[in-house]
């Protein structure tokens, strides 16, 4: 789960497995697998670092991360 925050200030806690697209334009919009959209103050670069920290928290990145090394990059 990450925070993020709405324009008008409010936080929202959000399952980052379910974040699908992440769209920069004046505002951020993060669609979810779901459909539903959110406009929020955070830029992308910012999500990217928040939804790593999260997938690092319960071992995916770590996961993906050895199985490159032990398998080698993709063709």
């Amino acid at each position: 789960m990450i925070t993020v925050t709405r324009l008008n200030g409010t936080k929202v806690i959000i399952n980052a497995l379910l974040i699908e697209v992440i769209e920069e334009s004046a505002d951020t919009v993060i669609t979810l697998t779901t459909g539903k959209k959110l406009v929020v103050k955070e830029k992308s670069s910012e999500l990217i670092v928040l939804n790593q920290q999260f997938l690092r928290t319960i071992g995916l990145i770590a996961t993906a991360q050895k199985s490159e090394q032990t398998e080698g990059p993709s063709a």
